[in-house]
């Protein structure tokens, strides 16, 4: 009977044993997934803040351009205004033209 006993615990040792290996493997499996999750999430933050601060960038280049895009319609109202300035100015010189080629005859 002492034979059996010791059979019976040994038989009982190891089972306990395998279920703790198996809880063990299970805890690092779950550990490993954790770990996995929460790098994800930290590079997901990571990638977040490296959206905002290109939209930020992008903002202000639209800014940039826009200002830019004031200034040359700006530009362009002054340019226009010499033009015209210009056309009447050559207006006039060939009337001026004839006139002095009127009066030499």
């Amino acid at each position: 009977m002492a034979t059996g006993a010791q059979d019976s615990q040994a038989r009982f040792g190891q089972s306990v044993k395998g279920l703790l290996t198996e809880k063990v493997n299970t805890c690092g499996t779950d550990v490993i997934a954790l770990t996995k999750q929460v790098l994800k999430g930290s590079r997901s933050s990571e990638l977040l803040g490296q959206a905002a601060r290109n939209m930020v960038l992008q903002e202000d280049a639209i800014l940039h351009s826009e200002d830019s895009l004031r200034k040359m319609a700006i530009i362009t109202t002054h340019l226009q205004y010499q033009q015209e300035a210009i056309q009447k100015n050559v207006g006039q010189s060939s009337d001026l033209q004839d006139q002095l080629n009127h009066l030499l005859k």
